[in-house]
């Protein structure tokens, strides 16, 4: 089965704008051609329509890479779907046309597919499993005509619904760890084995829109090549030899595509950085292929950043003003790609929770990294396994979540110049930094000062996924968004307590590293000893494993430490209160990852020397 959706509308203000550098429609799709017989109205209706697409074809054919990418605008992935994995019901006789429903989603139907179009987004990532229908395994690459099929299904569904595709070949079990296996013929079939994959693919498809976009890979091209999911065994390559195959897979990918003639002699081709990771894509032991086709290569990268947020459920919040900076100068350090004339695909980003609601601040998180998509022309591709855009209802989950995705949607955006909507973008960005500054300061009883010494609990938990001013500089704004500190200024002798409260911030795990930390504690109290009287967890005495000592690292901040796996004896220098220092320790406090801590509180006296 092969249909060409086609949108008359489209294709002729795409033919049109593209004279004035903008492309693109939020028009509704038009009918579908076959190669069926029909009647004299029929076939005129046909030509017709073929010409208007041959326009829109022209245009966008005639796009550079940052050109599609603007016309790409909005995108979000049909997530948890085609690429839902069964392939040992298919080897057991099943068939793949139905195993997309296997990881919890609907079967698609063009409903949905329009229904994602007219909820904002302009793009659809279609991750596939093609091993659900092939027998791999005895050496037989062949793609099973069901599942191809079904693809295609979806394919034109999206292409009717005037959005661009993306289809690649998605984790599939792991058999990419066939590249890092120690065996040399386990690693030449994995690359058979691509390449017969990406031939029927290509082939079957040479002749659809250039809209239909492929995708080199998903997270695998990296550190996932040694995966042992089909091998048995860890994979051999270090790090470096990684790269190297990366590379070459990517290489291999392009020259393959481009060999099959039709539009793939010039389609727009999208690369898989080095695990998807923005900060490894952009180590320069990874390259981008090179291509005869011109401006026609994109690049694909990942972002769940921090993880803890996005991934987790140990952080509920995000907002501070670290993590808006860690976004923004990720985002600028990918940008050099699109200063090379690469344009950029966020394949996936998503703030996920394990029952599909929405978490605090994911508007905050989507909309900055939106409005960095905005800045250096990136398109971004929300994950989505009906967590936003329920399918079977055809409805969105969360308002404000619709409105912002609306407003993004390319018809928004394609009337604007390029530099506006980029001056529209930084103007945003550096607004949302501001208030969130603005917002923590105004929270903060006791902000860092030259002439006060001030106590407080550094924290991180085992997972460092929640923390709060690690290291021996005072600062209240590092901390993880939700944490409640209760700080003290120290006066002179006497008894004081200080806590962190994490229930508004998710789910603290254990300790890696926790101390009492007094800021110019060495210049304004020198000599002075901290002894520790108490420490309550969620509200319990918690029994000490072992005496604390007064201590300092910069001859500044003087801290105690409750929980520092990296000192192993007691320093030089360190002091106690009955100048006994047998069974003194930096591992005071003892927890482990299993156990969830609330809030925590150090009671502790302070006597002069």
């Amino acid at each position: 089965m092969k249909m060409k959706t086609l949108s008359s509308a489209a294709a002729i203000t795409l033919a049109m704008t593209m004279l004035t550098g903008c492309a693109g429609s939020d028009s509704s799709s038009a009918g579908v051609v076959s190669g069926a017989d029909g009647n004299a109205a029929e076939t005129e209706a046909a030509v017709v329509t073929a010409a208007v697409d041959s326009e829109e074809e022209e245009a966008i054919k005639a796009m550079s890479s940052l050109e599609m990418i603007r016309a790409m605008g909005n995108g979000t992935n049909l997530g948890n779907t085609l690429e839902a994995y069964n392939h040992q019901g298919y080897i057991g006789g099943g068939n793949p046309d139905g195993y997309e429903t296997g990881w919890g989603q609907p079967y698609t139907t063009a409903e949905m597919i329009q229904g994602m179009k007219n909820a904002g987004f302009d793009t659809i990532r279609i991750p596939v499993a093609w091993t659900n229908g092939m027998h791999f395994e005895t050496g037989d690459y062949t793609i099973d005509e069901r599942l191809m099929n079904r693809v295609e299904t979806v394919v034109n569904y999206a292409l009717d619904a005037d959005m661009y595709v993306i289809i690649n070949d998605h984790w599939d079990g792991g058999w990419w760890g066939m590249f890092g296996s120690e065996d040399m013929a386990v690693r030449e079939q994995g690359l058979e084995m691509y390449k017969s994959m990406w031939t029927q693919i290509g082939e079957n498809f040479k002749d659809y829109s250039y809209k239909l976009i492929f995708e080199s890979a998903n997270e695998e091209l990296g550190d996932r090549l040694n995966d042992k999911e089909i091998t048995g065994s860890e994979g051999v390559l270090k790090t470096d030899e990684c790269y190297e195959t990366a590379n070459m897979i990517n290489s291999e990918f392009v020259k393959l595509i481009r060999s099959q003639g039709g539009n793939n002699a010039d389609r727009f081709l999208l690369i898989a950085g080095y695990n998807t990771d923005i900060e490894k894509t952009c180590d320069e032991r990874f390259k981008m292929p090179e291509d005869t086709a011109d401006s026609k290569l994109l690049l694909s990268v990942h972002y769940y950043t921090p993880w803890d947020y996005c991934g987790t459920e140990s952080v509920d919040h995000w907002g501070s003003p670290k993590n808006y900076e860690e976004q923004n100068g990720l985002f600028k350090q990918l940008s050099k790609f699109s200063e090379q004339g690469y344009g950029v695909v966020i394949g996936e980003y998503a703030v996920m929770k394990k029952n599909g609601g929405i978490k605090p601040d994911t508007d905050k998180f989507y909309s900055n990294l939106l409005d960095n998509c905005d800045l250096y022309d990136f398109c971004p591709v929300l994950w989505d396994c009906s967590n936003f855009y329920k399918r079977v209802s055809n409805t969105t989950s969360d308002e404000t979540l619709a409105e912002l995705f609306l407003s993004r949607r390319y018809e928004n955006e394609k009337g604007k110049d390029t530099e506006t909507v980029k001056s529209e973008a930084q103007a945003r960005l550096d607004e949302s930094l501001a208030g969130a500054s603005d917002e923590l300061m105004a929270s903060i009883d006791l902000p860092p000062s030259d002439d006060m010494a001030i106590a407080w609990i550094m924290y991180a938990s085992s997972d460092y996924g929640i923390s709060y001013s690690v290291g021996d500089k005072y600062d209240p704004t590092n901390c993880t968004t939700g944490v409640k500190a209760e700080n003290v200024q120290i006066t002179g002798e006497g008894t004081y307590t200080v806590s962190l409260d994490f229930s508004e911030s998710g789910m603290a795990k254990g300790v890696s590293f926790s101390a009492l930390g007094i800021s110019n504690g060495e210049l304004l109290f020198p000599g002075y000893i901290y002894t520790i009287d108490e420490i309550l967890i969620n509200g319990e005495p918690y029994e000490m494993a072992a005496k604390g000592y007064t201590s300092s690292d910069d001859d500044k901040c003087t801290r105690v430490n409750l929980y520092n796996g990296w000192v192993k004896d007691v320093p030089a220098g360190a002091r106690v209160a009955d100048g006994d220092l047998t069974g003194c320790s930096a591992q005071i406090m003892t927890l482990t990852e299993n156990k969830v801590i609330k809030n925590l509180s150090v009671t502790f006296t302070v006597t002069a020397p």
